[in-house]
């Protein structure tokens, strides 16, 4: 009978009898089927709906995704797919877009009112849908794209964190051992 422990970023289930990492076609599959679905929710939560919220909540549905990926996968896996710099980018441009639309609503409109005006932006179309695109597409993309990747940096860098942790006890414990080993033959040698 083996005892089988799930641990966060190992990559599926570790079988300890064995010693060697045992994978869970169940979860795997499940995984696989379940992330591209939860992702397409995401966007259909950003931008699917004609009025302004739903970035946030999507750039957590996004990062919940992430997560999951790195969980099931491990998170060395989890970092190859969403490096650090593509996340730091991916980052960066949420928040450009975020505020670059604010910004460029309030220049174009010359501070002729006292409010962020999204209809005031120059689209070929009426103001209301010029408001509800600008609303919806460019600011809740922006917000969800922040959202995300702050979210899952957070995660992989925790997660990231902790695999460090564990090697450096790991090979203090090594060290450790070793000096225990030294010092016990220095003290045998001597007698």
């Amino acid at each position: 009978m083996s005892v089988k422990k799930a641990e966060i970023g190992t990559g599926g289930w570790k079988e300890k009898e064995r010693g060697k990492e045992e994978r869970d076609v169940i979860v795997d599959t499940v995984a696989r089927v379940m992330i591209p679905l939860a992702q397409l929710f995401a966007l259909y939560v950003m931008i699917g709906t004609e009025g302004a919220g739903g970035g946030f909540q999507g750039g957590v549905i996004f990062a919940a995704t992430l997560i999951l990926f790195g969980t099931v996968f491990g998170v060395k896996r989890g970092r190859e797919a969403l490096p650090e710099g593509i996340n730091a980018i991916l980052n960066s441009l949420g928040l450009y877009i975020y505020a670059g639309v604010g910004i460029l609503c309030i220049i174009l409109t010359m501070g002729a009112v006292e409010y962020l005006n999204y209809g005031g932006f120059p689209l070929p179309i009426e103001f209301a849908l010029r408001r509800g695109y600008l609303v919806t597409y460019a600011v809740e993309v922006g917000i969800g794209i922040t959202v995300a990747t702050v979210f899952a940096s957070l995660f992989f860098d925790l997660a990231w964190r902790e695999d460090v942790i564990e090697s450096r006890e790991a090979s203090s414990a090594v060290a450790s051992a070793r000096r225990e080993a030294d010092a016990r033959s220095g003290a045998q040698g001597g007698e």
